[in-house]
């Protein structure tokens, strides 16, 4: 069973332009997305989905037309903008910084202090 992990600050926005840079995908299929591409460790609460992709979208990041999703519904499928994947990338390098700064730094032993 895989422990589910918090999220920081900002990271729930990465990981939503991760997954919608996967393909064109509904509001509910982020969420769903997220949880299978993190393998269960990251659960996004619909309440926090929704306002986080309006804010996306306000910011130039994704783009939103309606459709209907896999089970017959009206549902809004959101895409990434040129702006969102320049936004992801830069984002994802500096996410990738942070953690391994962090993993060499708590594999520090005293010795090498």
């Amino acid at each position: 069973m895989t422990r589910q992990a918090e999220l920081p600050p900002g990271t729930l926005e990465l990981m939503i332009l991760k997954a919608v840079s996967l393909g064109d995908v509904h509001g509910y299929g982020v969420l769903l997305r997220i949880e299978a591409i993190s393998k269960g460790a990251i659960l996004v609460q619909q309440g926090a989905l929704y306002p986080a992709l309006y804010r996306l979208e306000h910011q130039g990041l994704l783009t939103s037309q309606w459709g209907t999703s896999e089970n017959n519904r009206r549902a809004r499928f959101y895409r990434l903008t040129a702006l969102g994947r320049r936004q992801f990338g830069e984002q994802k390098a500096s996410w990738r910084r942070l953690a391994e700064a962090v993993a060499v730094s708590l594999a520090t032993t005293p010795q090498e202090t």
